[in-house]
């Protein structure tokens, strides 16, 4: 007989099914227990003060499901997109520099390492796996993801996920279209069905197939229905047709609207607190509007997820020594150079500027080099306590070379004409773009109605564990911020550099012919109206912990740059789909990044998937075909350069139908030797080419021939043609 959740471990062992064996436990609660299992476990107006007051975020776990009577263990979320957000973590590149490196593998080391150092500080559940996609570069959250494409966004979400799941519990967020930030309380995402299915769900769908643990939805609303209470999302397409066993939480505060029907519909937690569930639930189950079957089921969800990953969370925590090890900061190293894109490397008396020989004399400009720009400050924010500025790395690489901040541009230019290479280092920080910390949602109070004082119980559990918490450091950086611990966030107001920052890149281009400039930023930066005056531009992203040596290993040329971008960069913000910050209800439909681009004939600055290297590579004897279930491409790359490199590989595929989209069906790096080849096989499933029947809500086989082109990036003038009989 199973009463406990020890009993239930031991027949899962014994061969029950995880399922079967949290019914029997869910069965064993009482009725306040079950209710417990859905709303997080802190007291709202106690815990949001720790939050608000005491940077809670960075000093403890978000606990729910918990019930101690049955040893019901429950889970303790933390965030970590870049890093374990709880103590003092290593700061990893954000999620857009690593989509940059195209390499699923080195993803998943990342995940090993960020979720070891979570599950060391006492988290058992992370929502670091944010993937929704990059619709316009002005979102102020791109950062946190990989990129616009669903495919290549999918498989660095599913790498992400396999690393951190081998310590913690991974939830992937925000369920779904969940692409504006300014407006993500309020506005309501219009989607049809194909492209929902085919745009804006396969990178979820391929991380659920991962075995992601849980699922966030979204604070916006789509197709009408708000993401927390969307049955058509949760229930019908998550649950129904994909399989999904894991439980769905809410995302925090403001993730659920009404009580009963977020239940309902499919979701099980409402996180962080206890809160409009608390309020709304007991009296909604007294007038029928759900039923005690729909809370048992949701229980029960929680608790069979905690049992099929009962190996991993009862198996020993690392130990506190891996956080902000060596061994992390050297891997932050690898990532940050690996995801630099080199944009532009042209000649300066018939050399090019790139790479830098030892002993080059070089000055440093702008004021962003000398700060910490690790990203922004909202949830995925990470208290590392060792970070680099660029400056910092440059002087470890070059010696003590002169820093201007660019305020006087005479004076900048005067420095600039003295040196052999003039390195100017402009982009964003937190002020300009990221997670939005601003106007509450207005409906809050609504919802929260006459909410009272905390219950004693829930006060007692959670100043216990506030007596236990481990001591955390604010950095100095943070402590130095504008407007406190929090930016203000939001979507991005220019997709262009700041007008001083565009006047120092002039300024100092025009006293020195070798100016390099490096952009750290989010997402795309349209660079149009200055990037023919200098001759070499970098991408260097939000570079994490070790941004400044990563960077220095590149201009020296000891790591080659293999990044490629995961985001088209535009000439012009025209050259975009329509965007409004401020909307209310926004039109989603299939045609945005490479595809609208290409669709509307508009030439990008940099296409997605282009970056430049230090030598030459080309593809040769490329062959495709349907082998089995697989579409199968093999080639060659040829290293004809004069240095070691590595290129990405990309597949893309032209359906039938002539109003469908390209996709990427494949990718990877391949690394080449000077002078070598090497050859490579990639395989796609033919169902990546399906295609979404509205009018049947299914898939749709392919057939027909397809042509598939094998290149270096999205529109390759020169990619390899195969047509395919599928």
């Amino acid at each position: 007989m199973i009463e406990t959740f020890e009993d239930a471990r031991g027949a899962v062992r014994d061969g029950m099914s995880p399922a079967e064996a949290a019914r029997a436990v869910v069965a064993a609660m009482t009725p306040d227990e079950r209710l417990w299992c859905l709303d997080g476990d802190q007291p709202l107006m106690t815990a949001i003060a720790f939050l608000a007051m005491e940077d809670g975020l960075h000093k403890t776990t978000f606990p729910a499901a918990e019930v101690e009577r049955l040893g019901v263990p429950g889970i303790a979320f933390a965030d970590g997109p870049r890093g374990a957000v709880l103590g003092n973590a290593t700061c990893f590149p954000v999620a857009m520099a690593r989509g940059a490196t195209w390499d699923p593998e080195l993803e998943t080391r990342v995940g090993d390492a960020i979720g070891s150092e979570l599950r060391a500080l006492g988290a058992n559940f992370t929502g670091a796996v944010c993937v929704n996609l990059v619709r316009h570069p002005a979102w102020g959250r791109a950062q946190e993801t990989y990129g616009e494409d669903p495919h290549q966004v999918g498989e660095l979400g599913a790498a992400f996920t396999r690393g951190l799941q081998q310590h913690v519990l991974a939830c992937v967020k925000h369920f779904a279209c969940n692409s504006m930030e300014n407006a993500r309380f309020k506005v309501d995402i219009d989607v049809d069905e194909v492209a929902l299915h085919e745009v804006y769900l396969p990178h979820f769908r391929r991380i659920v197939d991962e075995g992601a643990a849980s699922v966030m939805s979204a604070y916006n609303s789509v197709n009408g229905a708000w993401c927390g209470q969307n049955r058509v999302l949760l229930t019908d397409i998550l649950r129904d047709e994909w399989g999904f066993e894991g439980f769905v939480i809410s995302d925090f505060v403001s993730g659920v609207r009404d009580g009963a029907e977020s239940l309902r519909a499919g979701l099980d937690i409402e996180m962080p607190f206890r809160m409009v569930r608390l309020q709304q639930l007991p009296a909604a189950l007294e007038r029928g509007e759900v039923s005690w079957a729909d809370v048992d089921a949701a229980a029960a969800r929680i608790v069979a997820t905690l049992l099929r990953f009962d190996d991993v969370l009862s198996a020993p925590a690392p130990p506190l020594e891996v956080v902000g090890s060596a061994a992390h900061r050297a891997l932050a190293r690898e990532v940050a150079a690996r995801a630099v894109v080199l944009l532009r490397n042209e000649s300066v008396d018939g050399t090019p500027v790139l790479p830098l020989a030892p002993g080059t004399e070089v000055a440093v400009f702008g004021a962003n080099a000398a700060i910490v720009n690790t990203g922004d400050a909202g949830s995925s924010d990470v208290w590392d306590l060792d970070c680099e500025t660029v400056l910092d790395g440059l002087r470890s690489a070059f010696g003590d070379l002169a820093h201007d901040d660019g305020s006087d541009l005479a004076r900048a230019a005067d420095v600039a004409s003295r040196v052999d290479v003039a390195i100017v280092v402009v982009g964003n920080t937190y002020e300009d773009e990221g997670e939005f910390i601003g106007q509450a949602d207005p409906q809050m109070g609504s919802m929260l109605g006459s909410a009272g004082a905390d219950e004693p119980y829930a006060v007692e559990r959670f100043q216990e564990a506030q007596r236990d918490l481990r001591p955390t450091t604010k950095p100095d950086h943070v402590a130095a911020r504008a407007g406190g611990t929090y930016g203000a966030g939001g979507d991005r107001a220019s997709l262009r550099l700041s007008q001083a920052h565009v006047d120092l890149v002039r300024a100092v281009a025009a006293a020195n012919p070798r100016t390099v400039v490096i952009v750290q930023s989010g997402s795309a930066v349209i660079i149009s109206e200055w990037v023919d005056s200098v001759p070499a531009v970098v991408q260097a992203w939000y570079g994490g912990c070790r941004a400044g040596s990563a960077l220095a290993d590149v201009l020296l040329g000891t790591v080659n740059p293999s990044g490629r971008l995961p985001l088209s960069v535009p000439a012009d913000e025209d050259d975009l789909p329509a965007w409004d910050a401020e909307a209310t209800s926004f039109r989603y439909d299939r045609w945005h990044g490479w595809w609208h681009l290409a669709r509307e004939g508009r030439a990008p600055a940099f296409a997605f998937g282009f970056g430049l290297s230090y030598t030459t590579f080309a593809l040769d004897d490329v062959e495709g075909a349907r082998e089995g279930d697989e579409i199968v491409v093999r080639g060659t790359v040829r290293n004809t350069g004069d240095r070691d490199g590595a290129d990405v590989v990309q597949v893309y595929a032209d359906l039938p139908a002539p109003d469908a989209p390209a996709r990427l069906i494949a990718f990877a790096r391949v690394e080449v030797a000077t002078g070598g080849a090497r050859e490579f096989e990639l395989r796609a499933p033919v169902d990546r080419l399906a295609t979404r029947d509205p009018e049947l809500h299914a898939w749709c086989a392919p057939s027909g021939r397809h042509r598939v082109r094998v290149a270096r990036f999205a529109g390759d003038p020169v990619a390899a043609t195969v047509d395919i009989d599928v």
